[in-house]
């Protein structure tokens, strides 16, 4: 390969032009013998090695025959030449050619010229160009205004001057900033020397003047126009948000008033709560005084069916407002939890012996599968109970004769505490369990003799107390499957101690409890 063989490779591996060049075989044939870079990257086809493949491997089948037109040209007349513009081609691309070697025509070089743009043409392009504009600026759905270097509005859209009720004469050659509401006025003034200094694109919102005083919330996007002598200008589109911004009002409203009505419904309870719960301990204790006959004999066996029937109303009417209490003191925040260590094997077993008298009147049975080397648990005794009584009353309501309702306590492998009361009942419905943790949610499932008990709270108390110690209450259910309910403890509440007797639930020293736990909530 000679010097001016390799001059020639370099310089059209080099050119900025789309170039490439064509051998014509003794068949006849054409095939590509050389593809530049730039030619690839006018087709498409940076990662395609296309030589010694036929010219429509590269070229469009539309503009192939062109191409070829080139060639056959240049081979006949041998001169360079500039034959035709293809107007489908970015920019009406035009076809130069010619011979590599005058002594040999089976190697064209073909590359593409830009067309030459006369004057005319140029003004025609910037009036299309100009024409698209405006008809964007002028059918936006936003409202557009341009305002030059001193603020002073150059021009504005029919979007704009529609929303805000101005006439366009009394806008244009104005301050813009005459229409931002006064508070806003001393910052809009700081954004715009800001932009007009840096030409960096903002958006936020802001408050505008309407026509009639009124105003109006808007959400803007500025941007910079540049053009010839230096002169910038500033274009801002902006979308009234109005009407949002008094729907969100409303919604924060109507919030406030949900809250502060649940509130003084909470309120409302717990007074009422109290008020019933005093007159009904009376009504127990004396019922309780008389049926001991504490100070004679009753004379008619019936009264001592009659107490036992008041007694046990009594009682379970105070159930029902000592829950009512509880969701209320909960939902206020007012719960003070009285924390300390116990065992939760012992207050499991409380929990069997209190509730199984009520299991056996409905033919059921409790069992106790409780871990024996469980750590003591940190938490309020008196309110893991509850929860433990509420899952197993539960069970009791809904379940089968004849079956077993186990309460398992055990530690899972991240360290935390579960436990878990499983009953062989009817069920829940699996698209009714969110419903049935719902304050007040009671599912009712008509094809089952089973009336809806209780007040709905038992579930969603019992998952708020769990909540209060950082713990979970998980249900898994189905109708005819009966339900599994657990109860999850962090593995922070759980803290090896040796046993201090003397207390309800066997109860361990707390001196570094808090402190650990308010570390681990952090």
């Amino acid at each position: 390969m000679n010097k001016k063989n390799i001059d020639y490779q370099g310089l059209f591996g080099a050119m900025p032009l789309p170039s490439f060049v064509i051998r014509v075989t003794d068949e006849g044939d054409y095939q590509l013998s050389g593809v530049n870079a730039s030619a690839k990257h006018y087709f498409n086809r940076q990662d395609t090695d296309v030589e010694g493949q036929k010219p429509e491997s590269l070229i469009n089948p539309a503009v192939l025959p062109h191409f070829i037109e080139a060639v056959n040209v240049v081979r006949q007349s041998g001169k360079a030449m500039i034959i035709k513009a293809i107007s489908i081609m970015p920019t009406d691309l035009r076809l130069g050619s010619f011979l590599i070697n005058p002594l040999e025509s089976n190697l064209v070089h073909i590359m593409g010229v830009p067309a030459e743009q006369g004057r005319d043409g140029l003004l025609q392009e910037r009036d299309d160009a100009i024409s698209l504009l405006t008809s964007v600026f002028d059918v936006s759905e936003v409202g557009i205004v341009v305002t030059d270097k001193n603020q002073r509005i150059v021009r504005v859209n029919d979007s704009f001057v529609r929303i805000y009720g101005w006439g366009r004469d009394e806008l244009v050659s104005e301050e813009f900033i005459s229409l931002i509401a006064p508070e806003e006025r001393m910052q809009a003034a700081k954004n715009h020397e800001e932009f007009m200094r840096s030409g960096i694109r903002s958006s936020g919102e802001m408050k505008l003047l309407r026509k009639d005083g009124n105003i109006a919330n808007a959400l803007f996007t500025t941007a910079a126009l540049e053009l010839s002598m230096g002169r910038r200008f500033q274009v801002t589109t902006i979308m009234d948000i109005t009407l949002r911004k008094q729907m969100e009002l409303s919604l924060r409203l109507a919030k406030e008033q949900a809250d502060t009505a649940n509130k003084a419904k909470s309120t409302f309870l717990a007074n009422m709560s109290h008020e019933l719960r005093t007159p009904l301990n009376a009504i127990i204790g004396f019922s309780e005084m008389m049926m001991k006959e504490t100070f004679g004999a009753l004379g008619n066996e019936k009264y001592k069916e009659y107490l036992a029937d008041i007694h046990l109303s009594a009682r379970h009417l105070l159930e029902i407002i000592n829950e009512v209490l509880d969701m209320s003191k909960i939902e206020a925040g007012r719960v003070e939890l009285d924390e300390d260590y116990f065992d939760v094997r012992d207050l499991v077993a409380s929990v069997a012996r209190m509730m199984s008298s009520r299991a056996f009147s409905s033919g059921l049975k409790i069992e106790e599968n409780v871990e024996e080397d469980l750590p003591p648990l940190f938490a309020d005794s008196r309110l893991i109970k509850q929860i433990l009584i509420n899952l197993v009353g539960n069970s009791v309501k809904y379940c089968k004769t004849n079956t077993v309702i186990e309460i398992t306590g055990r530690r899972t492998e991240s360290g935390s505490l579960q436990l878990i009361v499983k009953d062989h009942g009817i069920g829940i419905p699996r698209a009714s369990i969110p419903e049935a943790l719902k304050p007040f949610g009671q599912v009712s499932i008509p094809e089952n003799n089973y009336p809806v008990q209780g007040t709905g709270l038992g579930l969603p108390l019992a998952k708020a107390m769990a909540e209060l110690h950082q713990g979970t209450l998980t249900l898994e259910s189905d109708l005819g499957e009966g339900t599994t309910v657990t109860v999850e403890f962090p593995a922070a509440r759980l803290q090896e101690k040796k046993r201090v007797t003397g207390s309800p639930f066997s109860k361990f020293s707390t001196k570094e409890t808090k402190a650990n736990l308010a570390r681990n909530a952090e």
